[in-house]
């Protein structure tokens, strides 16, 4: 495995990220972003503090799981992947620019070729209201960023992804960066330290992203849902772990559910 210090210089900052490299920097710990749509530099990140979702400890607030069982969307894997990363990186209201420039998106697009990026989508119609996307390595899941242009697109598009990734047999869902939108789904914030032990745990997993649930999967998550609290962390750390999670971070980061 490739240290930090260890990856070649053009992986931080060329105009094209080469994928295998890509993959490298995410079984380390760090992400891609850019300054803005424009800038074909790439900074690596490693964040000190590191925002996860516990899998076994999710939380779906009560009217949103009552929204999923009613089903007002089509969910779809992997149908339209290019649009929802460009529809991440849009303008939106209250943002101007974006982190996910033109390399960024050239590398996503790779990493799905090689298997490595799925995406979950809300479709109303022949019309895509919503949707996130996030790179696979190994049991680790990288929650990348979502949008929402219909009311609780995003945030369902969440609770599938969380669906599946429980019965494909995932470890760990990163979502980069702590944020009020994702603390209320029971997201925690990890020092990077405690962050990579759980990261190596998961990367040593075999899991495999369905594209699809049955109905009776689909239940038996959101029954499963209803049995366990909003706080916590069951992801099997130490005590040592424990002491470095964080209830809230001030950071605001790219994987948020947003206020849909």
């Amino acid at each position: 495995m490739l240290a930090a210090d260890q990856l070649p210089e053009d992986v931080f900052g060329a105009p094209v990220i080469h994928p295998e490299l890509a993959i490298q920097a995410y079984t380390i710990g760090l992400f891609p972003m850019s300054d803005d749509r424009d800038d074909n530099n790439v900074h690596w990140v490693d964040p000190i503090e590191r925002g996860i979702l516990p899998l076994d400890d999710f939380h779906i607030p009560r009217r949103l799981k009552r929204t999923v069982t009613r089903g007002p969307y089509e969910v779809r894997c992997n149908t339209a992947v290019e649009a929802v990363i460009r529809l991440c990186a849009a303008d939106k209201l209250g943002r101007e620019d974006t982190w996910i420039s033109e390399p960024i998106v050239e590398m996503y697009l790779n990493l799905f070729d090689m298997g490595h990026l799925h995406t979950v989508e809300c479709w109303q119609g022949d019309r895509l209201v919503g949707g996130l996307y996030g790179v696979v390595v190994e049991g680790a899941f990288f929650g990348e960023s979502m949008f929402s242009v219909e009311r609780d697109a995003s945030k369902i598009a969440l609770v599938e992804l969380v669906a599946r990734l429980k019965v494909g047999g995932f470890r760990l869902l990163d979502c980069q960066f702590m944020n009020r939108h994702l603390e209320q789904f029971g997201a925690v914030s990890l020092h990077r330290v405690a962050f990579r032990k759980l990261l190596g745990k998961a990367t040593a997993v075999t899991a495999a992203f369905p594209e699809t649930l049955t109905v009776r999967e689909r239940a038996q998550f959101l029954q499963s849902r209803s049995q366990t609290s909003k706080t916590g962390c069951s992801m099997a750390l130490s005590a040592g772990d424990e002491a470095n999670i964080h209830p809230w971070n001030t950071a605001s980061g790219s994987f948020s559910a947003g206020t849909s």
